[in-house]
């Protein structure tokens, strides 16, 4: 099908063809047909888009046309219009600005910049959708160079406030904000020129490796993040300010939860609203610490989806009076906040991770051995994208869950590299594996690229995983190497990693290493900005 839609789009014109199903007659043949032409004309089109041969916006009128309009103009069809006609509508530029502003105000251009910093650009919503929507926003090459203590670039990225890209906003994931009802936002792109994506676009990378691994072994990753924060509230004594934990219950408690279900209930239907899955919600280890756990989706979209919930997370907080925090330690002297990752490889719509009959290494396929041996044998690199702040390491610890040793094991919480087990999985299988040492300072689209790039050299390589680790590796501390201690070893490693390097680009991590080295020296020589990055992150 991949083949013949090549050729078809090769043959005719994009407003010529159309999707027909011969199962119309019947609910699951329709389901199924629709479903499996949905994943083909996406993965031709997005192809077209890394080729360049297609924007972002050609390919998303595409599947408008092959899915609607062009059998809507053949046929003269009268139906109702989904919501992708009315933002089409809504962005005509024969609209006056003064209309589309009764309804929405501004919409606000996000992306996420080398420190793991969400940062926008607002613009309002007549001038997004007369222009800004088609040519984008400026944004200076410093923007990409920034730490979580400067917004000027640090010293080595080679980036400088000399040049300019443009912020593109990406249409599929525009999202009107339950919070805010008369704003919307909407994440961006990076890009040099007009269809030509800029080499440090965090976007462009998970995607350019994503290909990398579908068109050399024909699988996907799929990727379901647990976000853990703090919620703190405001205390005010004798003129003096702090932000003091939310409230002081334990581990699931129900007290806790309880005490912050009208906050976690609107978290849950904003989420909703912006079609992310929640999965799971409770009350976290740490004094108003709390998980919420998503459901796993395509990778390039988790990480979206991240970015999104990180934003609304915070947003209702800030509106309840609250500060909502995902740095990895707040408070030296309570449990740190992860953002652990469940991953999975997939072909054809079937997990390809977990074992089979055919094959199974502590239920896992070659495919998914491979994989995670080579994420196992990078992981120190990997770290300086996961962990990349010096606060990552002070959560970091033995005996803390956070995965202080190189090791994997099987439903091991204390190890990095943990295989799962859920209900509904035969228990001499595994579904996917976690990554523990991934935090809330991460810049998701990278950190999931690190992933990706790791486990293609495995997979290029065939690398096999030592022995698993089947109790707390804190026991075996004469024998197991440490990860990184703190994140000068993480960006030693990084500098050191050729494959990373060629996969991920040379300019970029030469960045990365910049900003991580400036953040190195100056909490070294500033312990008390810690402080400050509550508000940051």
């Amino acid at each position: 099908m991949v083949s013949s839609l090549k050729e078809l789009l090769e043959l005719a014109p994009i407003n010529k063809v159309m999707f027909s199903s011969d199962g119309y007659a019947f609910p699951e043949t329709y389901y199924l047909g629709s479903r499996r032409a949905r994943d083909v004309v996406y993965r031709v089109l997005s192809a077209a888009c890394e080729d360049g041969d297609l924007s972002i916006e050609e390919a998303i009128d595409a599947v408008e046309d092959i899915f609607r309009r062009n059998a809507s103009d053949l046929y003269k069809l009268n139906v109702a219009n989904g919501s992708i006609h009315q933002k089409t509508m809504i962005a005509d530029s024969t609209i006056a600005s003064s209309c589309v502003e009764q309804d929405v105000l501004f919409v606000r251009i996000v992306w996420n910049d080398a420190s793991g910093q969400h940062r926008c650009r607002v613009v309002p919503a007549g001038r997004f959708y007369e222009i800004a929507r088609n040519k984008g926003v400026g944004l200076t090459f410093a923007s990409m160079g920034m730490t979580s203590f400067c917004d000027g670039p640090a010293d080595g990225t080679n980036l400088t406030g000399v040049g300019e890209i443009r912020l593109m906003p990406d249409m599929s994931t525009l999202l009107r904000l339950p919070w805010s009802t008369r704003e919307e936002m909407v994440i961006a792109d990076m890009q040099i020129r007009p269809g030509e994506a800029w080499e440090y676009c965090p976007r462009y990378v998970l995607r350019k490796v994503t290909k990398v691994l579908l068109d050399e072994f024909n699988v996907t990753m799929k990727a379901g993040f647990e976000n853990e924060f703090y919620l703190r509230r405001k205390l005010v004594s004798e003129g003096h300010e702090r932000w003091v934990p939310y409230d002081n219950s334990s581990y699931c408690s129900t007290s806790s939860f309880d005490g912050a279900s009208s906050i976690l209930q609107e978290v849950y239907s904003s989420l909703k609203a912006a079609n992310i899955v929640v999965e799971q919600l409770h009350a976290e280890a740490g004094k108003g610490q709390f998980e919420v756990a998503l459901k796993y989706v395509l990778c390039t979209l988790a990480a979206d989806n991240l970015i999104y919930a990180r934003e609304i997370i915070k947003s209702v907080a800030r509106k309840h009076g609250l500060i909502a925090t995902f740095l990895p330690k707040p408070d030296l002297n309570d449990i740190g906040s992860g953002s652990h990752v469940h991953l999975s490889l997939w072909k054809n719509d079937q997990n390809v991770f977990m074992g089979s009959n055919e094959y199974s290494h502590y239920g896992m396929s070659n495919v998914g051995e491979q994989f995670l041996a080579g994420v196992y044998h990078h992981l120190p690199s990997i770290l300086a994208f996961t962990a990349p702040h010096p606060n990552s390491y002070d959560r970091i610890q033995p005996n803390t869950w956070s995965g202080a040793y190189l090791c994997w094991g099987k439903e091991n919480r204390e190890a990095p590299l943990r295989t799962a087990c859920p209900p509904g999985v035969p228990l001499d299988m595994v579904s996917n594996f976690e990554i523990k040492s991934f935090d809330g300072c991460a810049n998701p689209h990278l950190g999931l690229a690190a992933i990706v790039a790791a486990g293609i050299d495995g997979l290029r390589k065939g690398l096999k995983l030592p022995e698993p680790i089947e109790s707390n590796p804190a026991d075996y501390a004469t024998k197991l190497k440490r990860l990184p201690q703190d994140l000068l070893e993480s960006v030693e490693s990084l500098a050191a990693d050729k494959t990373l390097h060629e996969l991920i680009g040379d300019k970029l991590i030469t960045a990365v290493i910049a900003v991580r080295k400036a953040e190195i020296d100056h909490y070294s020589k500033n312990p008390g900005a810690f402080g400050d990055l509550i508000h940051r992150y």
